[in-house]
């Protein structure tokens, strides 16, 4: 795994069209382990807003920038982006490189 300083995370805050968000979530549940099943993909998370039903957020871990670019620009990751794109009503994306990492340790499990 690699060290948290050099991960390369990326953040996307979808809007999903009034209604659809079950289906959005059940799809994007059906395309995820193609992103997991990336060499070099770290682990996702999907999180729905507390705030707004109608907001997500994805975020995606990578060993570096140009693994994810090169998943970004595969063909496969179109054919995803494709079968999301009728819940989505609006989006951005955010990228970034994790410069430290505190693990919890008061944490009781």
């Amino acid at each position: 795994m690699a060290p948290p300083e050099t991960v390369f995370r990326v953040l996307l805050r979808v809007e999903t069209r009034p209604g659809m968000a079950a289906d959005f979530e059940r799809t994007w549940l059906e395309i995820g382990t193609a992103v997991t099943e990336d060499p070099a993909n770290l682990g996702q998370w999907l999180l729905r807003s507390t705030d707004e039903d109608h907001l997500y957020f994805i975020i995606s871990d990578w060993t570096d920038e140009a693994g994810f670019r090169a998943f970004e620009h595969s063909e496969q990751h179109v054919e995803h982006r494709e079968r999301l794109h009728p819940y989505r009503s609006g989006g951005s994306m955010a990228t970034m490189q994790v410069v430290h990492h505190l693990p919890a340790t008061g944490a009781v499990a």
